[in-house]
């Protein structure tokens, strides 16, 4: 009994540890990006592309494309506003020049860019154009992913309550959980720890049970 408590608490503790380190490993998430933007505040064109193998290395190609309109059954006048090719971020000429910053990550997973202040003209379509050619030994494989963010320029900021709420919901789920496990760790260590009194206690009074278990007898 007590031999399978005490896996039962070895368990617990290796959920725990990998609970903890689970969190604390930079994990690429491809969320969406934000299509509300404020007058005159910055405003992060989010765009990810994750790698399923980090160790495959791959040369990444972005270019931004901007469409004031997208619609259906007539070609999209694109305007080339941004860049980065062989780790150079370059702006395009044009109406974004001067006005775009590079706000991407270091592994290129996360290609996004910034609008240092939004105007009312930079409301419509954002495209988003990932390449990435792999690099192998024989030959050169490529893909590529394309995602469009349709922006929207306010004078004030819109409530986002359900946001918040699922902020908040997903930080008490993660608080509930560690409390659960250090409550079932607790547990676990008092019942061994009582077990353990038992077996002792049993065994003073029984010398031949004492000789087996390997307690000394009491004198």
């Amino acid at each position: 009994m007590v031999t399978q408590t005490r896996v039962h608490l070895q368990t617990l503790v290796g959920l725990l540890l990998i609970f903890v380190v689970h969190l604390s490993r930079p994990v690429c998430v491809d969320v969406p990006s934000e299509t509300d933007a404020v007058l005159g505040e910055p405003m992060k064109l989010t765009c990810i592309s994750c790698l399923k193998r980090d160790e495959i290395k791959a040369k990444t190609l972005v270019d931004w494309y901007y469409m004031p309109k997208k619609e259906k059954d007539i070609p999209p006048d694109k305007t080339h506003i941004f860049k980065y090719d062989v780790d150079n971020p370059v702006e395009s000429d044009g109406p974004f020049k001067g006005r775009l910053t590079w706000d991407g990550s270091k592994d290129l997973q996360d290609v996004s860019i910034q609008i240092k202040s939004a105007t009312y003209n930079d409301s419509g379509v954002y495209e988003c154009h990932v390449l990435r050619k792999f690099e192998f030994d024989f030959f050169t494989p490529s893909v590529s992913v394309t995602k469009h963010i349709k922006l929207k320029v306010q004078a004030k900021a819109p409530g986002d309550v359900a946001a918040l709420y699922s902020e908040i919901m997903m930080y008490v789920l993660l608080v509930c959980l560690t409390f659960w496990l250090l409550v079932e760790m607790i547990y676990c260590y008092r019942k061994i720890s009582k077990s353990d009194e038992q077996a002792q206690d049993t065994a003073s009074h029984h010398p031949v049970l004492s000789s087996m278990l390997g307690f000394p007898l009491c004198t």
